[in-house]
């Protein structure tokens, strides 16, 4: 369910606004929506694991508030990353 430290750092390369910038919320919601993805396919086969359950629709919730914070900042670079990351709003 977690993700690799190879591929985290492949996804703060690829969505840091600036060189050194692993906190900023495009970041987070990259990896959020990673963690996202595999809990998912983890919930089509373990449809009864409900502590996993809990913890995605808690990871989704902290996305969502990212994402409205980003909209609210900046909505270019909230177009920007639901376009990348494939998130229907």
């Amino acid at each position: 369910m977690s993700i690799s430290a190879e591929r985290k750092q492949e996804l703060i390369q690829q969505y840091q606004p600036k060189k050194g910038d692993t906190g900023s919320p495009e970041v987070q919601i990259a990896i959020l929506t990673e963690r996202i993805n595999n809990l998912s396919g983890h919930m089509s086969s373990h449809k009864k694991d409900q502590t996993s359950q809990k913890g995605l629709l808690m990871m989704v919730a902290n996305r969502r508030r990212l994402l409205d914070y980003l909209k609210k900042v900046d909505e270019k670079r909230y177009l920007d990353v639901i376009g990348r990351l494939n998130i229907r709003r």
